[in-house]
């Protein structure tokens, strides 16, 4: 794993604008940075972040089939009482998921690390899945790089594959998410243009505009029936709203499954390494209300709120020296504690690793590097390839 300085391609924000990636600058800071990629391996791709992804997903698919049926570790996770069958129904009926994305600890020497598992509602997808392979492509095309080169990037055709394996042709597929975040519905629209590659009709609801009928069904704002749903709005945070009262009800397929809420939650880490303690890919973790485990992990560890997103409310501790996230209110809900796996420095850019799940396929890699050591909702997407 090397970080290469690189030219970028004079017209790549055109390029952007034509494709749709309108949020290649977020706040007048630069989020799409293709002034360098990160260079691997073929076999370091399939033996450190490939192969170890498809392993680490199924056992978080063991842990969600324990965790569904039991009362106790539904109370760990802090998923809420009322809600807690909708979980259970939703695993018994092994409701199809369509995409996640693990977030790796790697430096090019030892196992890839996980840090945590974005199984709800990752981004990223669009620029990981078309405008990095946009980029490959205009690269090659004019020698600067190599016409042998590759990337570690399948991620649209599965992405086309799995939803015309979840819903048959010509089914109405329902988007929703927050209609004013401009990253959120350009997402949305990509996702959209992926239901019409596989056969399905699209048709967007903001997440705010959603309704309910006289049989508890929800409808969009012409009164149709949602009988399935992508929605860009996280689990932990629907089981909190009055709506959740209709969940019972609604009957509707959810993209992705309400079962995703055990993976896409950051306690689901010391219950994964409770169960396979020593795993090379795994970082002890313990309860933050756990004084034994924690003190079993040492001075070095990030602690973390079990929802936290982007960075927010983590404190890396190294000994006497403490680092703060962005402050964004989680921790309400409770805290772990995992064994400190510092990002690589690459002269200042530390990258971290996302690796791709289709179904439960493996399928893809994307970088994002920021300059401190706690990843942060405004860190660059870096290009890379396999050569």
């Amino acid at each position: 794993m090397d970080r290469i300085t690189a030219a970028e391609r004079p017209d790549w924000q055109a390029t952007a604008e034509r494709m749709g990636f309108t949020f290649h600058h977020l706040g007048g800071e630069r989020y799409w940075d293709e002034r360098a990629y990160y260079r691997f391996s073929l076999d370091e791709v399939e033996e450190r972040i490939e192969g170890p992804s498809g392993e680490l997903h199924a056992m978080c698919l063991d842990l969600v089939a324990e965790a569904a049926g039991s009362e106790a570790l539904m109370h760990r996770l802090a998923i809420p009482d009322d809600h807690r069958d909708v979980i259970a129904r939703s695993w018994a009926a092994r409701a199809p998921s369509l995409y996640g994305r693990f977030d790796f600890s790697y430096d090019g020497t030892g196992p890839a690390k996980m840090l945590e598992y974005n199984a709800d509602t990752p981004t990223s997808i669009f620029e990981t899945a078309l405008f990095q392979w946009q980029w490959l492509e205009d690269m090659i095309a004019t020698g600067a790089l190599p016409a042998e080169a590759d990337q570690y990037n399948r991620l649209h055709e599965a992405l086309v594959g799995r939803m015309g394996a979840i819903l048959t042709p010509g089914s109405l597929l329902h988007f929703a998410s927050d209609a004013d975040h401009p990253e959120d519905r350009q997402t949305v629209r990509y996702l959209e243009d992926v239901a019409r590659q596989a056969g399905l009709d699209p048709e967007f609801v903001a997440v705010n505009r959603i309704g309910v009928d006289g049989d508890g069904r929800f409808v969009d704002e012409t009164g149709t029936i949602i009988a399935a749903i992508f929605k860009l709005y996280p689990w932990e945070d629907m089981l909190r709203e009055p709506y959740a009262a209709h969940l019972t009800t609604a009957r509707a397929l959810f993209l992705e499954p309400a079962w995703k809420a055990i993976l896409s939650n950051k306690a689901m880490l010391p219950l994964l390494w409770e169960r396979h303690r020593g795993h090379p890919n795994l970082l002890p973790a313990a309860f933050a209300d756990d004084p034994t485990a924690v003190a079993d992990i040492g001075p070095r560890y990030a602690r973390k709120p079990f929802f936290s997103r982007e960075g927010w409310d983590i404190e890396l501790v190294d000994g006497s020296d403490v680092q703060h996230g962005p402050a964004g209110g989680y921790g309400e809900e409770g805290y772990i504690v995992q064994a400190l796996a510092p990002l690589p420095d690459h002269d200042g850019f530390r990258p971290v690793v996302g690796s791709w799940i289709v179904g439960d396929e493996a399928v893809a890699m994307s970088i994002r590097e920021d300059d401190v050591a706690i990843t942060r909702d405004l860190a660059r997407f870096v290009p890379h390839i396999i050569a």
